[in-house]
């Protein structure tokens, strides 16, 4: 085995950090409560963009500041809600910068720890591009053979998760979308 096969399969993530083609897109899947900001509020919002900030997780962190690139597709997924389920399309507008509320005393993002000199937390701008046609729940998810080694499924804590291009396909023809 290579190297790089080595390192892929010892870091199951190593891929969406790799190098990329030119012009070659990833996939991510982003989750929100819809109480906390829902994907109406995205598709109502001004260009139906907005920044993806309050981000405090370490390797969800990294997915956004390190894999993310402009042009990256992004399924926004409905957390804590009945049913959870993954109800729109994305894009990442703007890479990772430096996310304000870090910085923001009272905020709930705040991070005391976190200099403006050397960021802890970043975000990312993501636009609504458009809604499932039908929400693909977290049952159709885990009863879809194709999905069964998504992330989602395997490490659900994380707000921010890769989507393998096999997965981004087989979700959007769930939803009733063109692959």
């Amino acid at each position: 085995m290579s190297p790089a096969k080595k390192a892929a399969a010892a870091t199951p993530w190593a891929a969406v950090f790799a190098p990329r083609a030119k012009g070659e897109r990833r996939f991510w899947l982003v989750k929100s409560e819809p109480e906390v900001f829902s994907w109406d509020a995205l598709w109502a919002a001004p260009k139906r963009t907005t920044h993806w900030d309050g981000v405090r997780n370490f390797a969800a962190r990294n997915f956004m500041r390190d894999g993310m690139r402009l042009g990256d597709g992004l399924f926004f997924y409905h957390s804590m809600a009945k049913p959870q389920a993954i109800v729109g399309v994305c894009e990442v507008v703007r890479e990772a910068y430096p996310d304000h509320t870090a910085f923001e005393r009272g905020h709930k993002g705040y991070d005391e720890d976190s200099v403006v000199s050397d960021p802890t937390w970043f975000q990312v701008d993501v636009r609504a591009v458009e809604p499932m046609a039908t929400p693909v729940t977290l049952p159709i998810i885990k009863a879809t053979p194709a999905l069964a080694a998504m992330t989602l499924l395997r490490i659900g804590r994380l707000s921010v998760t890769p989507v393998t291009a096999a997965e981004w396909k087989t979700i959007r023809k769930l939803g009733g979308l063109a692959p």
